[in-house]
């Protein structure tokens, strides 16, 4: 089984990990784990330390917390495997023999939110542009610039995206990154997952700098053509953390998008277990997650394909299948509309895992777009994520994190949300349908208050 271990070293070892300016091995790390094959292209991460308010609980993640990579605090993640026969032995014996081994956890294979095929696409691009008052929000200066917005997926071709959008891209590749098994230039990927991903943020972010983070193409062992690691989502994140640090904190501007997940407990410990990922807000990327959002990005998860009316068949969890950070509280969950206000019959429902209001709202899809599949269309919560994001890129071009945090944004974008029945919340489309004229109407008020 494919693992990540979590351990505290010395705390020379973490600051060097923890250094962007150092590289710290495997070996520096966990040399001779016993039972575990270390896997030495892997670099290690450093994991943010959850630390409570005075007087708070020290074992509770629900409740107002900092996380700190101080070398004091932080522990380190690396990865490897653990025979199948030998897992249970391995997990009991290995924080008796190694006293610095905090935890094993699972590495779950993530991929793609893909669809049941067959229903042509409903309006277009142009439509959704409209629905999206991209003329609004461009006329009052909210066009992306300046936000940089990763797209965590297949990678991009950018050169595909500008003629689709009939206009260039700006493609930040200087803050890319690639896993160490996946070979390419940012921007230059073939035409697939990632690009539509990229077209659909960019319908109404058109100048936001796109960062190019091909996470599903490591292709690990046991992977799918389109699929990954969690570990690898973890090093991606720490990553981003790097890059939001750069930033000055006066014009913090990172909004990250991610169309894939976990869609079966096969690669993952039952819930309860202390190693499962999908229930388990301590899991070292559920973590990671947090300590983001609260440095000042914005994280949006794709909700799923697993809705009752028409799930992807690889849907493997029988009930919630919104799991792990895909329901993580401190992100925006999207599920699917298409340009009609209709719920498309695979857009997952909750209640999330670790959060029960899960969808948060949704963002449309199924709709012709970026010729990623043509003639199939952009759909899926894969492509009502992008969509999410892309208002949120431009919302950020004159509202950065300092003035307008990511947790008051995405309680904007609840609050403005229009859902059809009036119902104010349900399990199917969360708060309702993104309203950009509700939010501009906000953002307004806010700046006159």
């Amino acid at each position: 089984m494919r693992v990540m271990i979590q351990l505290r070293p010395s705390s020379d070892v973490v600051a060097a990990v923890a250094d962007p300016d150092l590289t710290a091995t495997a070996a520096d790390v966990a040399d001779r784990l016993p039972g575990v094959v270390l896997d030495d292209t892997y670099t290690p991460v450093a994991v943010p330390h959850p630390i409570p308010a005075p007087g708070g609980d020290p074992l509770s993640l629900r409740q107002p917390l900092t996380y700190s990579l101080a070398r004091e605090d932080a522990s380190v993640m690396v990865r490897g495997e653990i025979a199948d026969d030998e897992l249970s032995t391995r997990l009991n014996l290995l924080p008796l023999l190694r006293r610095d081994v905090v935890g094993v956890y699972a590495d779950p294979v993530i991929e793609t939110s893909l669809v049941c095929g067959g229903d042509p696409a409903v309006g277009d691009w142009h439509d959704v542009a409209r629905l999206m008052r991209v003329e609004e929000l461009h006329a009052a200066g909210l066009d992306g610039s300046g936000t940089a917005l990763a797209v965590l997926d297949s990678g991009v071709n950018a050169a595909h995206v500008a003629r689709q959008l009939g206009r260039d891209v700006t493609l930040d590749t200087t803050r890319s990154w690639s896993p160490s098994t996946v070979e390419g230039a940012p921007g230059e990927f073939d035409v697939d997952h990632g690009t539509m991903c990229a077209f659909d943020a960019l319908i109404t972010a058109p100048r936001a700098s796109v960062i190019d983070i091909p996470l599903l193409l490591s292709r690990a062992r046991g992977g799918t053509a389109i699929g990954g690691v969690l570990s690898d989502a973890v090093a991606a994140f720490s990553h981003l953390r790097g890059v939001l640090d750069a930033q000055p904190v006066e014009t913090r501007a990172l909004v990250v998008t991610n169309s894939w997940g976990s869609f079966s407990p096969r690669w993952d410990f039952p819930a309860g277990h202390p190693g499962n990922y999908s229930d388990n807000p301590s899991h070292p990327f559920n973590l990671i997650v947090a300590s983001l959002e609260q440095a000042g990005a914005d994280i949006l998860f794709a909700a799923g394909n697993c809705g009752g009316d028409c799930a992807d068949s690889r849907c493997g969890f029988a009930d919630r299948p919104i799991v792990g950070a895909n329901s993580h509280p401190l992100v925006l969950s999207v599920g699917g509309v298409d340009v009609r206000a209709r719920r498309v019959g695979y857009s997952s429902q909750g209640p999330g895992r670790l959060s029960n209001r899960k969808p948060d709202l949704c963002a449309y899809t199924h709709f012709s777009g970026s010729q990623a599949y043509a003639p199939a269309p952009d759909s899926g919560t894969s492509a009502a994520c992008p969509v999410a994001a892309g208002l949120v890129a431009a919302i950020r071009t004159r509202w950065p994190a300092a003035r307008l945090s990511p947790a008051e944004l995405r309680t904007v974008l609840r609050r403005t949300a229009d859902h059809p029945s009036g119902a104010g919340f349900d399990h199917d489309l969360g708060y309702g349908i993104v309203d950009p004229a509700g939010v501009l109407a906000a953002l307004r008020r806010r700046a006159g208050a």
